[in-house]
């Protein structure tokens, strides 16, 4: 014989929907901020991956400190000395590995491993998984960013004024990248190719948009405008090098490759481990 209990005022209170096992419903801002710690976890918690994405870009800008030291303007770097070209840009090229190289070969081996796959079995909404890795990206940008512009104020390279300006130009071009490292991400058949896939995709862009030496031909200037590398180049360029604020056009090149890259994602990405 069954015996009925009736409901407490605390189960009625946990069960709004009339089911006692119910689950509570979480905060999505809450759900958000843990998973930001969690990615931040997981990657202070690595000291490799830790040292390597900071120790990198402040050995290239030690480097060019020693070589460009005391060096005056010179035509090659558009009247620019070699530092006050190098630094902007060695910063850029930090949020591109940050923001893109590093989290499309991280989004596969997930993906290959099953830990998407687990995750996407979960209450975590999709947006809130991704909008926590976007944060995280930007989060260590800034910090590799702020390492470069000390390096490069230590040899005499003036740091920018416009501040509100040098804030939106990194958040949006950590958001294109992501975007894109996303997208790029959702081509990957296996984690092994991705450093692959994204050396093919990323190198070619380094190359022709100034980000190991400046590029004076006029026509592979123009093509490289039009890709998301170098207007980013240009943005950080100007806020250092000419006092400048915002680049509305090369911050709108940024966003649109941004918005192409966040297609990609939407229509390609997958959860599960493709099949061999």
């Amino acid at each position: 014989m069954t015996t009925l209990i009736p409901p407490t005022t605390e189960t009625a209170a946990a069960a709004p929907s009339g089911r006692a096992d119910a689950p509570r419903e979480r905060n999505p801002l809450a759900l958000l901020g843990h998973q930001i710690r969690y990615e931040q976890l997981s990657f202070w918690r690595n000291p490799q991956s830790m040292v390597f994405t900071f120790v990198l870009p402040i050995v290239i800008i030690g480097i060019f400190g020693a070589v460009f030291s005391g060096s005056e303007g010179q035509d090659f770097f558009f009247g620019l000395t070699g530092m006050q070209y190098y630094t902007p840009v060695i910063a850029a090229v930090s949020v591109l590995g940050a923001c893109y190289g590093q989290l499309a070969i991280v989004l596969a081996m997930r993906r290959q491993t099953g830990v998407l796959k687990r995750l996407h079995a979960t209450p975590l909404p999709a947006w809130v998984y991704f909008a926590g890795l976007l944060v995280h990206c930007v989060v260590v940008s800034i910090v590799d960013v702020a390492l470069v512009f000390g390096i490069g104020a230590l040899y005499g390279v003036d740091l920018p004024t416009h501040w509100g300006a040098v804030l939106l130009t990194l958040v949006l071009g950590a958001a294109s990248f992501c975007a894109l490292g996303v997208g790029v991400a959702s081509l990957i058949k296996n984690s092994e190719a991705a450093p692959a896939v994204v050396q093919f995709i990323q190198f070619p862009l380094v190359f022709i948009s100034g980000s190991y030496f400046p590029i004076h031909a006029e026509l592979l200037n123009t093509i490289a405008g039009l890709l998301p590398v170098k207007p980013f180049n240009d943005a950080m360029l100007a806020l250092f090098t000419h006092d400048a604020g915002f680049q509305w056009r090369d911050l709108a090149v940024l966003a649109a490759w941004g918005v192409v890259g966040a297609l990609i994602a939407i229509r390609s990405f997958r959860w599960d481990p493709r099949p061999e």
